[in-house]
């Protein structure tokens, strides 16, 4: 679960992949079990199904991507950047700086009482971007837009959110009905051992926008 939360930008999608997949607790194991491989796939959807979703990517190639029973939709709703505010609990794909802080691609506020993959760590957005998700702290009006300070257990990151980058709200429980051809998809899948891919929750925007993450 540590490396779940870890690696996910959208973790409520994660968390709900992960109760819906792990093996159970009573299966007989002489070592614990390898951690599953995570995908993350962005695209359009090309075609969907009760139990499958195919999404094309940007290199024009389509991936297919099993359907959990039950799984669900998760909505990224626009808002503006006076909704960060302190002791809110964001995610944010950021570009370090020289200087030790960093400058925000996106960012993602979490549901009130959300707390999870907290930490710094890489992420796949943009060639040499990092993933920060955390509770903030100071915020501030600066020249390039809004500072903003990130904690999370192992340390705090000073971030700088641009003016007109995309910042979202995180809403649960969108209809299934959404994820449709034509629609913008993000979603985070658990990789089987035949390497088929399986997902409980698919992200998509406001009218099949894409979502920022």
């Amino acid at each position: 679960m540590k490396l779940f939360a870890s690696l996910a930008a959208a973790a409520l999608l994660l968390t709900a992949a992960a109760d819906a997949l792990a093996q159970p607790a009573s299966q007989p194991s002489a070592q614990p079990p390898a951690a599953p491989m995570l995908h993350t796939v962005r695209g359009v959807v090309a075609s969907v199904t009760p139990t499958q979703v195919v999404v094309t990517g940007k290199d024009g190639k389509p991936v297919t991507v099993n359907l959990a029973p039950k799984w669900g939709v998760t909505i990224m709703k626009p808002i503006s950047a006076e909704a960060i505010q302190t002791g809110s609990f964001i995610g944010t794909t950021e570009m370090p700086q020289a200087d030790g802080t960093g400058v925000s691609v996106e960012v993602h506020v979490f549901p009130p009482g959300v707390k999870v993959g907290e930490g710094h760590y890489p992420w796949d957005l943009q060639p040499g971007s990092m993933m920060t998700n955390g509770t903030v702290g100071t915020v501030s009006a600066v020249s390039g837009g809004r500072a903003i300070d990130v904690s999370y257990p192992s340390g705090t990151r000073h971030i700088v959110v641009p003016p007109n980058i995309p910042i979202v709200q995180i809403t649960p429980g969108g209809d299934q009905s959404l994820i449709k051809p034509g629609a913008s998809v993000f979603l985070i899948a658990i990789a089987g051992q035949d390497g088929s891919l399986t997902t409980n929750n698919i992200a998509t925007g406001e009218n099949g926008a894409a979502p920022p993450m």
